[in-house]
């Protein structure tokens, strides 16, 4: 072997190991996260709505665009919700819809046991479009001390509500909490896809127990309405579309720095539907890679090129062993440590969400992750993509 192909095999062999060390503590996070003993049931005067008291527990914000067909069925979740002290109000941010989303709100406020407001971002001055400016209009009528998060297309378990009250309740230093979402639908590409959100909530749940926070989802997630205003919500990163809910995770870990939580119950597993087709995922992820250059925080940063270098491993390792640089022995052994140290998170991360067998489609996923990688990344950095009918940047 040349010196040009000892040194591709240390970076191979380095790139997998730095890979393997980072998910061995990824897996240990996530486990003393689940390990940790949450509490069976709420004290009695959290269980049961305190009668007489005008502010609610929580307020539930959810930005909707064109979701009259999946607005009903989170609706009746909601409904179904175990009782927590002071209850809790709902706020739908009509994002200038086209279809009859609207009306189903207004419909089913007249039957809902508890209060559901409608605010139209078209009534709004400058009338703001967007994720972020509805998020922000339903926080400037927010009654509760406390904003839950989810979106109009998923669907949220009995004990979702009781589940984050239940943290609220026994840990006061707690300023932000981000929940698991499960991607469901058939197919092998809705399973790849959760498989690679299964990684992602993974990885944002151990970076949060390790003191770390990189990332988070924002159709499962809460924070103290104070705190919002604290740190200047959105501002510095207005311009960017997507973004609602991770940059908010990095401010409000450096200014209360140990107060980020994550709510490892399965009562709290929020689900949402797979993308349907291979177009609709791409945009999607090029909406979730456009907001990585705005990042102030380099934690984040340096775990996004540490995954990319991993993933590269397998294309570039073929590349190399077909130029007859590096043996074939040393290609298999960095992919062997690469799938490893998935397998090591994921192993965990799945059974805590009950699709243990998706196991299986790990060496699947890697033969396709690296262009995938590759081409959302890139189009994230130009910075300009399609979603609900909009070009946005």
């Amino acid at each position: 072997m040349n010196v040009a192909g000892w040194l591709w095999s240390v970076g191979l062999w380095g790139t997998a190991g730095m890979y393997l060390g980072r998910m061995l503590q990824y897996r240990r996070a996530w486990k003393r996260l689940v390990a940790t003993p949450s509490m069976p049931h709420l004290p009695q005067d959290l269980t049961e709505t305190a009668p007489g008291k005008s502010t609610p527990a929580f307020s539930i914000l959810i930005a909707a665009r064109n979701e009259a067909g999946n607005l009903p069925c989170l609706l009746r979740d909601l409904a179904d919700q175990l009782l927590v002290s002071g209850g809790f109000e709902v706020i739908i941010v009509d994002d200038h819809s086209t279809d009859a989303t609207a009306e189903v709100v207004q419909e089913a406020a007249q039957r809902l046991p508890f209060p559901v407001r409608l605010l139209p971002l078209a009534g709004q001055p400058g009338a703001p479009t967007g994720k972020k400016a509805a998020v922000q209009a339903a926080i400037a009528v927010a009654r509760a001390p406390w904003l839950l998060l989810t979106d109009a297309d998923c669907r949220v378990p009995v004990g979702w509500v009781q589940a984050y009250a239940r943290l609220v309740a026994t840990n006061a230093t707690a300023r932000f909490i981000s929940g698991p979402v499960l991607l469901t639908g058939a197919g092998w590409l809705a399973t790849l896809q959760g498989l690679e959100l299964a990684g992602l909530v993974g990885v944002g749940a151990a970076s949060i127990g390790r003191s770390a926070p990189t990332m988070c989802n924002g159709a499962n997630l809460a924070y103290r309405r104070q705190d919002f205003y604290a740190v200047q919500g959105f501002r510095g990163n207005e311009a960017v579309a997507s973004g609602d809910d991770e940059f908010l995770l990095h401010k409000l870990h450096a200014a209360f720095p140990g107060s980020i939580r994550f709510l490892a119950d399965p009562q709290a597993v929020v689900q949402t539907a797979a993308q349907p087709t291979l177009r609709l995922l791409l945009r999607q992820r090029v909406r979730w890679a456009s907001k990585w250059r705005h990042y102030q925080t380099r934690t984040p940063q340096r775990l996004a090129v540490l995954v990319l270098l991993a993933n590269l491993t397998f294309p570039v390792g073929a590349g190399l062993w077909a130029a007859g640089l590096v043996p074939g022995e040393i290609v298999g052994l960095s992919w062997a440590l690469k799938l490893l140290a998935d397998a090591l998170l994921l192993g965990p991360v799945l059974g805590f969400l009950g699709r243990r067998r998706w196991l299986w489609w790990v060496p699947v996923l890697q033969l396709a992750y690296a262009p995938y990688a590759l081409l959302t990344g890139l189009a994230g950095l130009r910075g300009s993509y399609q979603w609900k009918g909009r070009q946005l940047r």
